[in-house]
């Protein structure tokens, strides 16, 4: 059997963001006197690291828990449990001037990137907000570093008077990465960034997403349900399913020798671009179970096409079955 272990091993120094044991929980009300009658667990018990200047990519049918994994990990929400370290510093335990500071670090890219910025503010007002609220320059360097903003991500100044509706798809993409750049952060979340445009814009957006990357020493964590985007962008790969972590590899590990059922199930359905080359295709049965009553054992059994007995009873710890690549499954183990 491979070690088992917390992933809260990856003690390496050059890690810029430790999640251990991270778990988010929505209560669910009785509808007539409020009390709490059960609990949708969207996160539950996630550990990982990611090191410094790198993109951590986390894949996941929608509904796993992808997007609100990220928004915890930047305290867009609370967690029920477990701890963010960045550089060290728990950040939920922050309050006050440290967390205000540490905010200006931490950004986020936004899938939906119209429902983002405010239809009644001019993108230059809300690439500059801020700037406004962290007292960074003078009024006349606020707009000089919008406008360098706006030029870095291949728009033009005078864009900056113009409002959210007069833009194409791809251009309201760029303004999202350009607020989120424009506090000079360490760590961006890019939650779907390209999900909702054309593919030829897709590429455009994800070349200038590398390229900002070296130019600035980003760290992204990628968030992603298209495993092209994700083995194009990510240095490190996490399959989540239902809540949980399955497996956890580098990208070339991961793309090259998945172990865990349900990765090699979103593997096969990748298409190939030469018509001669056929795939075999791994067709999953049956739906995604609810968050808010998952199944016991390995959550994935339910639809696993190689499930035994023993699946169904206890749940597969998350272990590291060769140096640096971790897999959730019994039958691996």
């Amino acid at each position: 059997m491979g070690k088992q272990t917390e992933l809260t091993a990856d003690k390496d120094n050059n890690a810029l963001i430790q999640v251990q044991n991270l778990a988010k929980y929505f209560p669910v009300d009785d509808g007539r006197r409020r009390r709490v009658v059960a609990w949708v667990k969207a996160v539950d018990g996630i550990s990982f690291a990611i090191q410094r200047g790198k993109t951590f990519g986390l894949v996941g049918e929608s509904g796993c828990g992808k997007t609100t994994a990220g928004r915890t990990i930047i305290r867009l929400m609370e967690p029920t449990h477990g701890t963010v370290l960045f550089e060290g510093k728990d950040i939920h335990s922050l309050k006050g001037q440290e967390l205000k500071a540490i905010r200006r670090d931490m950004q986020i890219i936004f899938q939906d990137p119209y429902s983002s910025l405010d239809p009644r503010v001019p993108i230059g007002k809300s690439i500059s907000e801020g700037l406004q609220i962290h007292a960074i320059g003078t009024k006349r360097e606020r707009r000089e570093l919008v406008m360098e903003m706006l030029c870095k991500v291949g728009l033009e100044p005078y864009h900056a008077g113009r409002y959210p509706h007069q833009f194409s798809g791809g251009q309201r993409q760029r303004i999202g990465i350009a607020r989120a750049l424009a506090l000079r952060p360490k760590f961006i979340v890019a939650d779907e960034p390209v999900s909702a445009l054309d593919v030829s814009v897709q590429s455009q957006v994800l070349n200038l997403l590398k390229d900002l990357q070296e130019e600035f020493d980003l760290t992204y964590l990628f968030i992603a349900h298209n495993m092209n985007v994700v083995e194009h962008v990510s240095d490190r790969v996490a399959v989540m399913y239902l809540g949980k972590i399955v497996e956890l590899a580098s990208r070339e590990e991961l793309f090259g020798r998945s172990l865990h059922p349900y990765t090699q199930a979103l593997m096969s359905a990748i298409p190939i671009a030469d018509p001669e080359v056929r795939r075999e295709r791994i067709i999953l049965s049956g739906d995604l179970p609810s968050a808010l009553n998952p199944p016991c054992g390995c959550r994935f059994h339910t639809r696993c096409p190689i499930a035994v007995d023993h699946c169904s009873v206890e749940e597969p710890l998350l272990n590291e079955i060769e140096p640096e690549h971790h897999v959730a499954c019994w039958l691996v183990n």
